[in-house]
């Protein structure tokens, strides 16, 4: 049975790390949101492609987001009935549960962290971010929190 771990959290939160020590434990596949959403504007459309694009169950993948001259770039296929493990903010929505229960067993994780901590991890990342921080901030207030079935507080480091 095809497995997918979808996780979500606000930027800066720890969801690539944890995404990326739990694929590299169980030997799945990792998908950023951040590789598809398209443009600093796109997180709504972002979270809509998670169920669309990288969940569809015959011709599952997306199109990856060239971020340097802001338009989409080429498709990156996945395999069908592939385990993955999915993460970025708006990757837990009512439709990506309902595809990837389409696919077989999932399970969903919200990571948290206070946001001192958050922006200070983002801005460590990518130090051209500050200028998106509160505008992104705002789109992601906006998403419906789902209910997950883990919540994990990373701790400032």
């Amino acid at each position: 049975m095809t497995y997918t771990l979808l996780i979500d959290g606000a930027s800066g939160s720890g969801k690539t790390t944890l995404a990326g020590q739990i694929g590299d434990a169980l030997g799945i596949r990792v998908v950023h949101l951040d590789d598809f959403y398209p443009g600093w504007y796109g997180l709504q459309e972002g979270a809509a492609m998670v169920a669309r694009d990288v969940l569809h169950p015959v011709r599952p993948g997306y199109w990856r987001w060239d971020w340097y001259r802001h338009r989409r770039a080429e498709w990156v296929p996945l395999e069908p009935g592939e385990d993955l493990v999915v993460e970025g903010v708006g990757a837990v929505t009512e439709s990506s549960i309902r595809a990837a229960r389409m696919r077989g067993d999932v399970d969903t994780i919200r990571v948290t962290a206070d946001e001192n901590t958050r922006k200070a991890r983002a801005l460590a990342r990518d130090p051209g971010y500050v200028l998106w921080w509160q505008m992104w901030a705002r789109q992601e207030a906006a998403l419906a929190k789902m209910p997950v079935d883990v919540e994990v507080m990373r701790r400032p480091e």
